[in-house]
């Protein structure tokens, strides 16, 4: 049976005067699922956050999480939702432990054993004064607040921010355990390869728009493999193969390209007539898919004018 998803926004659009932060943002994050929210600074992700957190009134379209409206019934979809902000500011004379217990109060929770051990794995020192903390550190109350609650959606948006790589791979495996438990999370970040590991499906925004949505390998289709190769006879017209790009000959018998995943049979089938002795092949990444897309003129992508003013 198909579970009715946990955020859906439809065609959300946002304006800040004269200016169109949001055209048209669609997407849907199902229970038991990490999406992940990408896009440059400016694109419009942290506008799409503080509207479905209700903070921002929308222009157009329609939000709802669980079920409700973002902005008419945001006092009670706070009671089950955890958010976790890129900047996070804390009282600079409370220590970090009195601000995680002040957060879980806020939020109806107590500091549990739950708490504790999320402490211990992040390595905060709960005893200092806020004031003296790291970006990192602050991002880690944040995190250790919002995880130790129970929640049904997590929104974290650029969550890591600051962190250390031992404390990424934390966050990392606790979302993980999230999605496990059945949690929906919406998680924005900058950091691709955070999000290839982590995320089910994603979301792409440019310029206010969401311009793909899909699994990576849904996607994949929509860049290049990277191929070396050496051959027994020599690659004389290799350039001529449609769908090759970025052709780097290192003799007649050797070379590296890319190739579009819809010609890669018929290239494949050209290498193998010349006897192909050593084949390695790079899949895309989601590197090179976003770099597709932020590389393109807005034109290119059928983008609309305009550029959100948030990261």
């Amino acid at each position: 049976m198909q579970l009715s998803p946990v955020i859906h926004v439809s065609h959300l659009q946002k304006r800040f005067g004269k200016f169109q932060a949001l055209h048209d943002v669609t997407f849907d994050v199902q229970p038991g699922e990490v999406f992940g929210f990408i896009g440059p600074n400016g694109a419009g992700k942290s506008t799409t956050i503080r509207t479905l957190l209700g903070l921002l009134r929308a222009s157009g379209g329609t939000a709802t999480i669980f079920g409700k409206d973002v902005f008419h019934d945001a006092v009670s979809i706070h009671k089950n939702i955890a958010y976790v902000p890129g900047d996070v500011y804390l009282w600079p004379n409370l220590t970090g432990g009195e601000i995680i217990d002040l957060f879980l109060r806020l939020s109806q929770q107590r500091h549990s054993k739950r708490t504790d051990e999320l402490i211990k794995a992040f390595g905060l020192d709960t005893s200092k004064k806020a004031r003296t903390y790291s970006k990192g550190n602050r991002q880690k109350v944040a995190l250790i607040a919002a995880l130790s609650q129970s929640a049904d959606l997590y929104i974290f948006d650029e969550p890591t921010s600051g962190l250390d790589p031992l404390n990424e791979q934390v966050f990392q495996d606790e979302v993980k355990a999230l999605k496990a438990a059945g949690k929906a999370i919406l998680l924005s970040s900058h950091i691709l390869s955070e999000v290839e590991q982590m995320c089910d499906r994603i979301g792409i925004i440019r310029e206010g728009q969401i311009i793909e949505t899909g699994t990576l390998t849904e996607m994949q289709h929509l860049t290049r493999t990277q191929i070396s190769v050496t051959t027994k006879s020599p690659l004389t017209d290799l350039t001529d193969q449609p769908g090759v790009h970025q052709l780097k000959q290192t003799g007649k018998t050797a070379a590296t390209f890319a190739v579009d995943s819809e010609a890669m049979t018929t290239v494949t089938r050209y290498l193998a007539e010349h006897q192909i002795l050593t084949l390695k092949s790079t899949p895309p990444t989601l590197e090179d898919l976003f770099l597709r897309y932020y590389s393109q003129q807005p034109d290119q992508t059928n983008s609309k004018t305009g550029d959100g003013s948030d990261a």
